[in-house]
């Protein structure tokens, strides 16, 4: 599997990179946080999953934690990686448990919902 997603962008305008294949994400499911028009949730933004924002995600109807066989998803557990839905994140943002984002993974689109400043508030970096 390529290491970036040529020809598309992330929010660095570089091109996009790989957010995850352990557990697989991605819209289409291809380890990309990349969208199209069928996308109605724009999982474009690439997550470090905390505790804090999967307990969140669950009050809000989105349970992220527990496995569902049926579609090959292990569940997630903190620190895993997964391309959310940009409005997710905004309102995890607003609730403060949003979750660190991978800038090198997250889709140019996002920057149409959530400023490059405050993703960067929020950018994950190996050290």
């Amino acid at each position: 599997m390529e290491n970036t997603k040529n020809g598309v962008l992330n929010v660095l305008d570089t091109p996009l990179e790989l957010c995850s294949c352990k557990p697989k994400t991605g819209f289409f499911r291809d380890g990309f946080c990349n969208t199209n028009m069928q996308d109605s949730g724009t999982h474009v933004v690439c997550a470090v999953v905390t505790e804090e924002f999967l307990k969140y995600s669950l009050s809000k109807g989105n349970d992220l934690i527990t496995p569902i066989p049926f579609y090959n998803f292990p569940g997630l557990k903190p620190g895993d990686k997964w391309c959310l839905c940009v409005s997710r994140w905004k309102e995890a943002e607003k609730a403060r448990v949003a979750p660190l984002v991978d800038l090198k993974a997250t889709h140019k689109v996002a920057l149409k919902y959530v400023s490059l400043e405050l993703l960067k508030k929020y950018a994950f970096v190996i050290v």
